[in-house]
């Protein structure tokens, strides 16, 4: 599993090892409006979700077998709520070098979620007024510019916001 937003710093789902990895052809964005977890239809947030171009840089989870069935069934059910995110399988490469192929979530670009905001502004309106049942969308975009810190991983979009957001 390769998490890129709040799955590196709140999986919900026991893993075996966890290493730092990349995801060509693919980078981090804040482009899914959120109406459950850190919003409402009516005062929609912001959420990461993957978008075409670039690479990201997150961590892969190593799921043992015998769990993996209950697993992907948790993450069908905290990511695939309104069908924004595709589930896809595409190679990373983890921290050692080596190649593997791991389950992520992209953004559905068609989708009507799918948030196209081209400022820093225009992103910071939606995050600082947006709260859902999992909190408010300020501290989701924190926590994870946060975790990304402690992690050595630079988003310079990311720290922008982050800077905007303090």
């Amino acid at each position: 599993m390769f998490g890129y937003g709040s799955l590196m710093w709140r999986p919900g789902f026991d893993f075996e090892e966890a290493s730092p990895a990349t995801l060509a052809g693919y980078h981090r964005s804040l482009c899914v409006y959120s109406h459950h977890y850190r919003g409402t239809p009516e005062r929609p947030g912001l959420v990461f979700g993957l978008r075409t171009g670039g690479q990201c840089d997150g961590i892969a989870f190593r799921v043992a077998e015998p769990a993996w069935a209950e697993v992907l069934d948790y993450l069908r059910a905290r990511e695939l709520i309104t069908g924004v995110y595709v589930e896809v399988t595409r190679p990373v490469v983890l921290e050692s070098g080596e190649e593997v192929t791991a389950l992520t979530y992209v953004a559905d670009p068609d989708h009507q979620q799918f948030a196209d905001l081209p400022s820093i502004d225009a992103q910071r309106a939606f995050i600082e007024e947006a709260s859902g049942w999992m909190g408010s969308n300020r501290d989701y975009v924190l926590n994870t510019i946060e975790h990304l810190t402690r992690l050595g991983i630079e988003d310079e979009e990311l720290s922008e916001i982050g800077q905007a957001l303090k």
